[in-house]
């Protein structure tokens, strides 16, 4: 037994090495063509090999640029319920005014069938082998988009990656153009601050490290021959990353988003960093002009509407609370005063319990 620990150890380090191998060649290979952007270059992708070109200009004035949504996702509880929440506000708003939002897939990471398939439209995707994760199961992230991109037949020429936790509040159009993907900028994604981190990964002769937007991978919506391109390098810079102690501590839970800033200026594809995106409560407090809702921060309140964010409130929203159960119909709506951001997310999350059958089953 413990020569066969010691063998699969060596397989796993020889396999990582050799994937940050093939990228640090990638990276330096010949440039060919171009793709337009804030980076204007392109690699051969390390683990399917497709042929650089120019990504052609998508749709026209007379035609809609639809994208494909997909959403990752295991099938744990947690991530299960806020998947089908997520799909009923989508289908809601779909042939809404100004929609380019085509058709919908939720790429299940866990390698089987589960119970939701005839609810969700669903691509089954294989997870890493067991341990390559090193217990960092959003790795699994990026493998899936290989698999699905390589696999699904995708009729829109668009992506759209989203995440369970976000509620699309009113129709959106494709916000990319030019060539430029359309990308959320995170306050807390700062090249700049890691550069010396990050040129392991993204060498000087690429160019300057602001040609690295601030992103991560989601929500983006991006060419399909680009993500073609993109994804692999993504999936490969990430576990390059997570086995670099450095780099491992410095990104920590966001290392993935950093994987793919990088991989997306590796290719050469900028992105328009587009704030109205979406909005994050209960930091964001007001809808205003913005298309999802993503509610990765606990909303913590007391009786009178005040923020007690650190510490848990008289009435809280958080979705971490129903990791093993789905939240239960009909929530209780915060008390008055709180912003209207967190109101609409409880109101939105009531609407599709109360109206998606067999919930909670």
């Amino acid at each position: 037994m413990g020569c066969g620990n010691v063998f699969y150890t060596l397989i796993i380090t020889f396999s990582v090495a050799l994937i940050t191998y093939n990228i640090l060649i990638s990276a330096n290979a010949p440039l060919k063509q171009e793709l337009p952007g804030p980076s204007r270059t392109s690699i051969v992708d390390p683990i399917i090999k497709m042929p650089v070109e120019r990504s052609r200009r998508y749709g026209s004035t007379a035609k809609k640029r639809l994208f494909h949504t997909a959403v990752t996702a295991s099938d744990s509880v947690y991530n299960t319920w806020q998947c089908r929440v997520m799909y009923y506000w989508f289908k809601k708003f779909k042939k809404g005014p100004n929609s380019d939002m085509g058709g919908f897939t939720r790429i299940l990471h866990s390698g089987k069938p589960d119970k939701y398939m005839d609810e969700i439209p669903t691509f089954i995707a294989q997870p890493l082998p067991a341990g390559m994760d090193q217990g960092y199961i959003v790795l699994n992230r990026p493998w899936a988009f290989v698999q699905w991109l390589e696999k699904a037949d995708i009729k829109e020429d668009y992506i759209l990656m989203s995440e369970p936790d976000h509620i699309i509040v009113k129709p959106i159009p494709n916000l990319s153009k030019d060539g430029l993907g359309a990308a959320f900028p995170f306050f807390y994604i700062e090249p700049k601050k890691y550069e010396s981190v990050l040129r392991k990964y993204f060498p000087a002769e690429k160019g300057p490290i602001t040609n690295i937007d601030p992103i991560g991978n989601s929500p983006v919506i991006v060419g399909k021959e680009s993500l073609k391109k993109i994804a692999p390098t993504w999936m490969n810079v990430s576990l390059a990353m997570k086995k670099d102690p450095e780099t491992d501590k410095a990104f920590g839970w966001v290392l993935e988003m950093y994987a793919y800033a990088v991989s997306s200026a590796l290719h050469g594809v900028g992105n328009i960093l587009y704030k109205d995106f979406m909005i994050q409560p209960p930091w964001d407090t007001e809808i205003g002009n913005k298309f999802i809702i993503h509610y990765t921060y606990g909303c913590d309140y007391d009786l009178k509407g005040r923020l007690t964010y650190g510490k848990i409130g008289e009435w809280r929203f958080d979705k971490r609370s129903f990791d093993t159960v789905a939240p239960p119909r009909n929530l209780p709506l915060p008390p008055p005063g709180v912003a209207q951001s967190v109101v609409t997310l409880v109101k939105m999350v009531n609407e599709a319990t109360s109206n998606i059958p067999n919930w909670g089953s």
